[in-house]
């Protein structure tokens, strides 16, 4: 590349990393904004996805599969509903609205809505480097005060921006002891693995949760000569609470409320809403299930197992299949099931963000817990003055900010506070470029932050409202 071409390096407002619905509402928001100012007022942004286009839980896409969120809380309505970029506006590019309609329902289907957002991030894809990795992330001082980050990639490009937004979402969950392997899956794979197998004489299923139901339902329809046995805890499944009281936890002023409580109210809020979220099934999925389990009692082929309170303290891989010995937690007697195949449907962890800011997390403040401190605007506190900013999406934020952090309900109106935030340091003190000398000739971009203003310290694919 020449020096020329160096120099005149394009000058970012923010530099999102991850681009799924959480930063795709964010792009859109910009984009809504850019598209509504003099162009003096416009945001400058770039989002880096490592995967090679967009996709929000592929292999969970059952084809009959319903969203567990009201269609209104969808990239854009919540925060502007008279936006283009709405569900309703996707239906209606499509040809479905009226279908829609008369379908009289909130929630569609899982693959619907993932072609929605699939639509959604065409419109803003020249926003977004896609196949694009962040493997480092360096804090850059001047006269004192971090200036900037100097981001790279595989590919090698580099970065500099003052307001990162990560949203890196989350990482599948393997019960101790278990790993990935061609027989023993998370159920984030389901759909990637199951169609390769092509019989099956027993599957055993981990998990309690929506996605531990139905992925039991799949595998008893797909494979009807298999044994299917779900072993959870619980001494059954728990209906998720959607009530309209409970529901409101998942309201954008709730935020406002749980982040500024005391941080033993919080952990009490999270307790007494779990059941929202968490390792909870819808009453229909239950129903079916107990429908399919109770007809093959009747007919005296039980083909629908439920191992319920107990739990799975051994497994073994073994050349033709997995040995799965489950423990009953009421009698401690022991079941040895001989499965083709282990799902374990046990949920997910946050990604672990300071691996990825790798030098920047050191000056990251963390509270007692080792948790993130994060202002109300998702702002990162920094351990030392600094001009530049990091904004974090998701479960990472969930003990600051709710049981909302990394579902869907809240997503529009949390891109617009975080968009509201950065636009208000960038109008505070200005913007420009700044000059960055690349090395090895590769070609780095500088994206310009300014100083926080008024920002204070705040306290220490399921249902979703």
């Amino acid at each position: 590349m020449s020096k020329e071409s160096r120099d005149a390096r394009e000058v970012l407002d923010l530099l999102g990393v991850g681009f799924g619905p959480s930063n795709l509402a964010l792009a859109v928001a910009v984009f809504e904004h850019n598209s509504a100012v003099p162009e003096r007022e416009r945001l400058r942004a770039r989002f880096l996805e490592r995967q090679p286009d967009f996709g929000w839980h592929r292999g969970m896409l059952i084809e009959d599969a319903t969203m567990q969120v009201s269609f209104l809380k969808d990239l854009v309505t919540l925060r502007n509903p008279a936006s283009d970029f709405s569900f309703l506006s996707y239906l209606h590019e499509q040809g479905r609205l009226v279908d829609f309609v008369n379908h009289k329902t909130l929630f569609p289907l899982r693959v619907e809505f993932h072609d929605y957002f699939r639509w959604a991030a065409e419109r803003v894809s020249h926003l977004v480097s896609y196949g694009t990795e962040v493997t480092g992330v360096r804090p850059v001082v001047v006269d004192g005060r971090v200036e900037y980050f100097e981001v790279s990639t595989r590919d090698g490009v580099r970065y500099a921006a003052r307001n990162l937004v990560v949203a890196t979402g989350l990482v599948p969950r393997l019960p101790e002891g278990l790993s990935a392997s061609d027989r023993v899956w998370h159920n984030s794979e389901l759909l990637h693995k199951v169609d390769h197998v092509a019989s099956a004489s027993r599957f055993v299923v981990i998990g309690a949760g929506q996605s531990a139901a139905e992925t039991t339902a799949l595998l008893h329809e797909r494979f009807a000569e298999a044994e299917v046995c779900a072993v959870f805890s619980r001494y059954g499944y728990t209906p998720s609470d959607d009530s309209p009281f409970a529901n409101r936890i998942f309201d954008p002023a709730a935020v406002d409320e749980f982040h500024g409580a005391p941080r033993e109210v919080r952990e009490q809020l999270l307790a007494y809403h779990a059941n929202t979220n968490y390792s909870v099934v819808d009453v229909e999925l239950i129903e079916d299930l107990y429908r399919r389990h109770y007809r093959e009692k009747v007919l005296g082929r039980q083909r629908l197992r439920f191992l319920n309170a107990s739990r799975v303290v051994e497994t073994l891989e073994t050349d033709d299949g997995v040995r799965v010995t489950v423990e009953s937690l009421t009698t401690r007697a022991r079941t040895v099931l001989d499965a083709d195949v282990v799902v374990c449907a046990t949920g997910y962890r946050p990604d672990d963000v300071t691996t990825l800011l790798g030098e920047a997390a050191t000056l990251l403040r963390r509270d007692a817990a080792g948790r993130p401190v994060v202002t109300r605007d998702y702002r990162w506190l920094t351990e030392s003055d600094a001009d530049a900013a990091v904004y974090v999406q998701g479960g990472v934020t969930e003990h600051s900010h709710g049981i909302t952090s990394s579902l869907l309900s809240n997503n529009a109106v949390r891109a617009g506070e975080i968009l509201d935030s950065i636009r208000g340091r960038t109008l505070a003190s200005g913007s420009g470029r700044v000059g960055v000398t690349g090395s090895d000739g590769a070609e780095m971009r500088a994206v310009v932050g300014v100083e926080l203003a008024g920002a204070s310290e705040g306290n220490e694919l399921r249902h979703v409202g």
